[in-house]
């Protein structure tokens, strides 16, 4: 089907992608997952706004990407780009695309997704895989290929965001932080 018959089709109760003219229905997330994505999330559009720096979406909002359409876990986009988000989908990449791995999206988050944001040009891209506690930051370099980021002493820095850092253990913790702590550490509050 072509994209514009896709986004008709969608079902709004459910995740899916178009790839390569086919629609592909996702597995249901599990809450560790949605608490991992809205997390990410409100910090991420909290730190944003407070800054000035674009907007922040989490799924299920499309990316269009050519020849697919994907649903980020969490996406931004700079002000520069604005004009990409339209009223269904953002058409063209984002800047920064998370994906909070799923059992069943393992490969397709490190493989397929790797490959197609990296061309599309994606400016950076995270991978969360809290099962194992790895997360895993690329950023497009000189030769427009993703490249591993640094984590020093369990912090990580944006490229994309400026002044956006994370310590890399907040992922992993059962609760999660409030987001009052995580802006108490920003010193955003």
């Amino acid at each position: 089907m072509a994209y514009a018959e896709f986004l008709k089709w969608h079902p709004e109760s459910q995740s899916a992608e178009w790839v390569d003219g086919e629609a592909f229905i996702m597995a249901p997330t599990s809450t560790g997952h949605q608490d991992l994505t809205l997390f990410l999330g409100s910090i991420m559009r909290f730190y944003a706004e407070s800054k000035g720096a674009g907007r922040v979406f989490v799924a299920p909002v499309q990316m269009r990407l050519g020849r697919s359409g994907r649903e980020p876990d969490v996406l931004f986009v700079s002000n520069e780009n604005r004009a990409r988000v339209e009223g269904l989908y953002l058409n063209g990449p984002a800047d920064l695309a998370v994906e909070i791995v799923s059992p069943e999206s393992r490969g397709r988050d490190r493989k397929e997704k790797f490959r197609e944001y990296e061309r599309a040009g994606v400016r950076e891209y995270w991978i969360v895989d809290a099962v194992n506690r790895q997360a895993e930051f690329y950023a497009l370099g000189a030769s427009r290929t993703y490249e591993a980021l640094p984590i020093a002493r369990d912090i990580f820095h944006s490229q994309v965001i400026e002044g956006l850092w994370l310590d890399v253990k907040w992922l992993w913790q059962d609760p999660l932080p409030t987001l009052m702590v995580v802006f108490k550490a920003w010193s955003l509050v």
